[in-house]
């Protein structure tokens, strides 16, 4: 099986020194690049924290031929690599568990001389005309400015690109998270979320039980429990059943 793993999260670019970005480390793409791995899979590896590829084993003079590190750090740099991938490589598979940037910022914005916000209604107020904001455009904007308005708008969604307009046939893994809600509501979520992006398999979990538990489905037609250091493994075996039917398929027509 060849394999693409994205993994880590995405920075974009207030001005050329400072970021939004996530709390995302990366370690669950490198624990499913690793299990990949070490069950004798072809693995290219994208991500922002190349150095947790080491904690799991990753070692450049061993399996080179069968392992690749790909890095990036902004929400444009994953989408080139993506496409770039996408387009030129055969994979059988993608698990896309990077975090990335829901929003983008579209400028930064200081308030001219007699523009104010009022917090109160949530509005803003001029004086002596309409209210005013001017756009930053320095490569690191001054620290002096009072408040800086940071415009976001919202990303396109990168994996929903995968299919349609870069082509990706293969079995396509993505990755939910939510905050503050109950096990049920999080699966009917998911289902709702993988079915929009056209995606064979989901894993599925909330940021208060991150570290100690995730869903993945459907397998079965459900969704499987799992405890966190057991879903690299699991979901590397159940891309392979997926995909053995295909490969038996190739293999009686040579």
């Amino acid at each position: 099986m060849n394999l693409l793993v994205t993994a880590g999260n995405t920075q974009a670019p207030i001005d050329r020194v400072r970021c939004i970005t996530n709390i995302f480390s990366g370690r669950t793409g490198a624990a499913i690049a690793h299990a990949a791995w070490t069950r004798g899979h072809s693995v290219v590896l994208a991500t922002s924290h190349p150095e947790t590829a080491p904690e799991f084993g990753f070692e450049p003079q061993e399996g080179a031929e069968r392992f690749s590190l790909l890095t990036y750090r902004t929400f444009d740099e994953l989408a080139t690599i993506l496409q770039t991938q996408l387009r030129g490589a055969a994979f059988d598979a993608v698990c896309h568990s990077a975090a990335v940037s829901d929003y983008l910022p579209a400028g930064v914005f200081t308030m001219n001389s007699g523009t104010t916000y009022n917090a109160r209604t949530s509005g803003w107020e001029g004086q002596g005309g309409p209210p005013k904001l001017s756009e930053q455009k320095a490569a690191k904007i001054k620290s002096t400015e009072p408040e800086l308005w940071v415009r976001l708008v919202r990303a396109p969604k990168l994996i929903d690109r995968f299919r349609s307009p870069w082509g990706f046939e293969g079995i396509l893994v993505k990755f939910k998270l939510e905050v503050g809600i109950g096990e049920e509501e999080l699966l009917t979520l998911a289902e709702h979320s993988r079915n929009q992006s056209t995606a064979d398999l989901i894993v599925a979990n909330t940021l208060e039980g991150a570290k100690h538990w995730a869903f993945l489905g459907p397998v079965a037609d459900g969704y499987e429990r799992l405890p966190r250091a057991e879903l690299p493994k699991r979901l590397v075996t159940v891309i392979e059943d997926l995909l053995a039917p295909q490969t038996t398929a190739r293999e009686h027509r040579r």
